[in-house]
């Protein structure tokens, strides 16, 4: 995820500690929903929906927060 803002991002889950957890979830989302989608939990189609729209939100804030710093 962003690439460009490897070395921000370093920095910043250690200094800043609102993205760290943005970041911590986002992770958490992300494989959540890759088990749900490979059946290892089970989970409706609009679960997963409701996850996958919490997880971009939370990528729009990291962004956001990318963005200020960068």
């Amino acid at each position: 995820m962003f690439p460009e803002f490897r070395d921000l991002i370093t920095k910043l889950k250690t200094e800043d500690a609102h993205f760290a957890r943005l970041f911590d979830k986002h992770n958490e989302l992300d494989q959540k929903i890759k088990n749900m989608e490979a059946n290892i939990e089970l989970a409706t189609h609009t679960e997963i929906e409701v996850l996958k729209k919490e997880k971009l939100h939370i990528k729009d804030e990291l962004y956001t927060i990318l963005k200020k710093y960068g």
